[in-house]
């Protein structure tokens, strides 16, 4: 998941003019893009079950196609064996891949989540250090510098 993309399931200005330019044409397009901004996370992760679970139903298919009265054998025994475990590897380092797919996706939705913490703590830190000098300016950001 590419969190610098600029239609993401968040409230980016993007998404917002998206969503009020789709109720302004035609009012189901806008409510698809709210549903995408507050539901798009889960969106992905129910789509990542889904394949998931249709995965793990169509297994039995996979393990009949190579073993059992159904398998397609070449009648080469060596081949056989050598195609069977080269399924079974490449098998592993999908599941391996998905592993590390998932574990990513929670390492940049929690690295989101610290900078959107940051962000607040800084404004945070700002509003209290208005409150007490009395001052109405803006705080500055890392690009004004």
């Amino acid at each position: 998941m590419n969190q610098s993309a600029l239609l993401r399931p968040d409230w980016t200005p993007a998404t917002v003019a998206l969503m009020v330019l789709g109720f302004v044409v035609f009012w189901p397009l806008g409510l698809a893009m709210l549903a995408y901004i507050l539901f798009g996370e889960k969106f992905q992760t129910f789509k990542r079950g889904a394949n998931r679970k249709a995965d793990d139903a169509f297994a039995w298919y996979r393990g009949a196609r190579t073993s059992g009265p159904f398998a397609s054998t070449t009648g080469n025994v060596a081949f056989d064996d050598w195609r069977e475990t080269e399924l079974k590897r490449l098998d592993e380092e999908r599941r391996r891949l998905d592993e590390m797919r998932a574990e990513f996706d929670t390492y940049a939705r929690e690295l989101r989540r610290a900078k959107d913490q940051e962000e607040f703590d800084r404004f945070m830190r700002h509003r209290h250090e208005l409150k007490a000098t009395g001052e109405v300016t803006p705080p500055k950001t890392q690009t004004d510098y």
